[in-house]
């Protein structure tokens, strides 16, 4: 049987330079299970270390998270990656840094915290996951897509880290999965603000980088259940399973 889950596909961590520290694992856990969540995909800059913590604070909930990464590109746009288990996102970063250099300024882009669901500090992130890897978009999706991923160009409607405002369009040729509209834009008026993009399945996401933000702006999506097969189908518009706009 089908239902209506509600998803937020886009939520950072402390691990991310820019969010504040209270977002750790446990606190995003109970600030989803609140606001009436069903799935979320944890997707910090660059960043994976706190997937597999939010994922267990998550375990015995009715809250299911999905590892996820959100990479920056060589063009600076910003792309999320959804995996179906962490073997999947482990494999992205390896790729990842293989490809990002620099060293975290943390009195200029703040600290970048490793905390488990107990809400202990494991230790910090010393790489620039605030900046751009070298890797051009074309590979970044096609890696994504390698490993079993999913590839969403993130916020297309913001003026910049997007692959709009970047690069000024969007090659069917990538084989993106998915369009992310920002909270302030929405489906609706990003349905009329894109004509051109109609034939790509949008979905929205609050892109929370403080607890208050979590759920801020969800996707409803018809699915069996909230995993990420389902919502694989549910991109695709497969067997009856959609996003809901």
């Amino acid at each position: 049987m089908l239902n209506i889950y509600n998803c937020d596909l886009h939520i950072h961590t402390c691990l991310s330079p820019c969010a504040e520290l209270d977002m750790h694992p446990r606190a995003i856990v109970e600030k989803a299970l609140e606001k009436k969540i069903d799935m979320i995909a944890v997707s910090d800059h660059n960043a994976s270390a706190n997937a597999r913590f939010v994922m267990a604070a998550a375990t015995g909930t009715p809250l299911e998270a999905i590892p996820a990464m959100e990479i920056t590109t060589s063009e600076e746009v910003h792309l999320l990656a959804l995996f179906r288990d962490l073997d999947g996102l482990l494999q992205m970063q390896q790729l990842i840094d293989r490809h990002l250099f620099g060293e975290n300024d943390e009195e200029r882009f703040g600290v970048q915290a490793i905390v488990n669901q107990y809400g202990e500090v494991e230790g910090f992130n010393n790489q620039l996951l605030i900046g751009a890897t070298d890797l051009p978009i074309d590979d970044v999706i096609t890696a994504i897509h390698q490993i079993g991923g999913l590839a969403i160009a993130a916020h297309i409607d913001r003026e910049s880290f997007s692959v709009l405002s970047q690069l000024g369009f969007i090659d069917d040729a990538w084989r993106l999965d998915a369009l992310e509209i920002s909270k302030r834009t929405g489906l609706e008026k990003g349905r009329l603000q894109y004509p051109e993009l109609k034939h790509y399945t949008f979905l929205t996401s609050s892109d929370a980088h403080f607890i208050k933000d979590i759920g801020s702006s969800i996707t409803r999506i018809m699915m069996a259940s909230p995993n990420f097969d389902e919502l694989k189908m549910a991109l695709e518009r497969q067997n009856g399973r959609l996003i809901l706009e």
